[in-house]
């Protein structure tokens, strides 16, 4: 029986991208999440007889923006075609989509640490690594199926949606690069406006293929693809299962066969769906209804919408706010996190302190409330508010704790919480001082500690003033009082 270790698995993924549109790809029906089955239809997008496409502008827009963002070539001319095949999913028995000219082809999709899975990030095989693109290509988006105990439905509201196809070279190894691609896949498409990704609605999905070799050898192994994948992380679970069950097959003498498997993710395991002896012959033929698109206009348009891609600002984040790589690529990750940073950070002396804010006892806060930055109380304003307020010593760090918990749990600002409940902090130098000889004359005992070279003793007398000011001295100041009187 051979090693384990002797094998590597090489996968690819084809991952479909729902268009952030409000129309569909040829024809002018709602794209609506959760509409009533089957009453966001027409006679183009049920393919009846007679019915004519008609483009949408806004998906060639998009299409392109994705191309860009990806570093994709895209040619001056792209066409659509007919892929022909008969699914009880697809009204006209054809699918618009795009064979030989597609809008985009190659590109890279770069992977960074906190893509990847958290219990992977300190053990990543290729930090830095970029998976190569073969296509980005547009196309509609089939109906969905509902199978019900003993019967099955078909809602053709999504028939029709705009769909991109974005299809990856085999370059990923592991299941943790297949996440780390998704979550990177998903980012982007975020951030450009393109999709909302959401798999749990659907409008991000995958297939992937995936095989394995004994290493050292040059050609590929037997590709097995995987269906019924609608979470990042129910993707990494199946390629972890898959990945060892191919190996086990082969180590135990055995042979695979190319093949399509579903994951059941309640019972973490493929399941064999059917056998392929070769591939599907769709007879693409140029749709005659549709004239070849020239892309330079949308290109040219696509080009005036991009963003800061997520890399640069993670970079930005680092020069013009001093926080650390690691919180950058926290913050940036989150294009509604990153949008809620900058307000509260611009107009801060320390936007350091703000980051750290945000992502602790903020964060902290929403997660325990199951909410989302979002919904925040406190406002990037009434955040920046705070921070100041601590960092000028007008209130301790321990007392911006309680403030921010009213603050969050009421919604007012700092400030009044601080004059309600009478917070302001004791910084006058001249009433501390009255206070420090007190402690100085009271305490002859622990004084003598620290000048015979007991320095953790400052820390009793320091407790005493506090004590005297009843809690409301400012501790920095009453430290550089004491160190002052006690060396002289």
């Amino acid at each position: 029986m051979k090693k384990k270790e002797e094998y590597v698995a090489t996968i690819g993924l084809e991952v479909h991208v729902q268009l952030k549109t409000r129309t569909k790809m040829f024809c002018g029906c709602a794209v609506e999440f959760g509409a009533e089955p089957n009453t966001n239809v027409c006679p183009v997008c049920l393919g009846l007889p007679g019915s004519l496409p008609v483009m949408n502008e806004e998906a060639l827009r998009l299409t392109a923006l994705a191309g860009l963002m990806f570093g994709c070539e895209i040619g001056p001319v792209c066409k659509f075609d007919r892929k022909n095949y008969f699914y009880p999913d697809m009204p006209k028995n054809y699918q618009i989509s795009q064979y030989d000219m597609p809008f985009c082809l190659g590109g890279e999709v770069p992977l960074h640490t906190l893509a990847y899975p958290k219990d992977a990030q300190k053990a990543i095989a290729n930090p830095g690594k970029k998976v190569r693109l073969v296509r980005i290509h547009l196309e509609e988006d089939v109906a969905k199926s509902f199978h019900l105990e003993n019967a099955s439905g078909i809602d053709f509201n999504r028939a029709g949606t705009p769909l991109l196809e974005i299809v990856s070279r085999p370059d990923i190894e592991t299941p943790e690069e297949a996440f780390a691609y998704l979550t990177v896949l998903q980012q982007v498409m975020v951030y450009g406006g393109v999709s909302d990704a959401d798999m749990e609605k659907g409008q991000m999905r995958c297939d992937v293929n995936v095989s394995v070799r004994r290493v050292g050898d040059e050609g590929l192994g037997t590709k097995v693809e995987l269906k019924n994948l609608n979470s990042i992380s129910g993707v990494r679970r199946a390629l972890a299962y898959e990945i060892r069950r191919q190996i086990e097959v082969l180590c135990g003498g055995g042979r695979l066969e190319q093949e399509t498997r579903r994951w059941d993710d309640a019972q973490g395991e493929t399941v064999l769906m059917r056998t392929k002896e070769s591939a599907h012959d769709y007879r693409y033929f140029p749709d005659p209804d549709l004239m070849p698109v020239k892309t330079e206009r949308f290109v040219a348009e696509a080009r005036g919408r991009m963003p800061e891609l997520p890399w640069a600002k993670r970079e930005r984040f680092v020069k013009q706010y001093g926080v650390s790589e690691y919180d950058a690529g926290v913050l940036a990750d989150d294009l509604a996190l990153a949008a809620y940073f900058e307000r509260a950070a611009a107009g801060s002396k320390k936007p350091k302190a703000v980051a750290n804010w945000l992502l602790n006892d903020v964060l902290s806060a929403l997660s325990s409330a199951g909410k989302g930055i979002g919904d925040c109380p406190v406002s990037p304003e009434g955040l920046l508010e705070l921070v100041d307020t601590i960092e000028s010593g007008v209130i301790s760090g321990r007392q911006g704790k309680e403030v921010f918990a009213e603050m969050f749990a009421t919604g007012k600002r700092a400030s009044q919480i601080i004059e309600e409940k009478g917070l302001k902090q004791l910084s006058d130098v001249g009433a501390l001082e009255v206070l420090c000889e007190q402690v100085i004359r009271d305490n002859p005992g622990p004084v003598a500690d620290y000048r015979a070279g007991k320095a953790a003793a400052i820390n009793f007398l320091k407790g005493q003033v506090m004590k005297l000011s009843k809690g409301k001295a400012n501790p920095s100041v009453v430290s550089e009082i004491l160190e002052k009187k006690l060396a002289g």
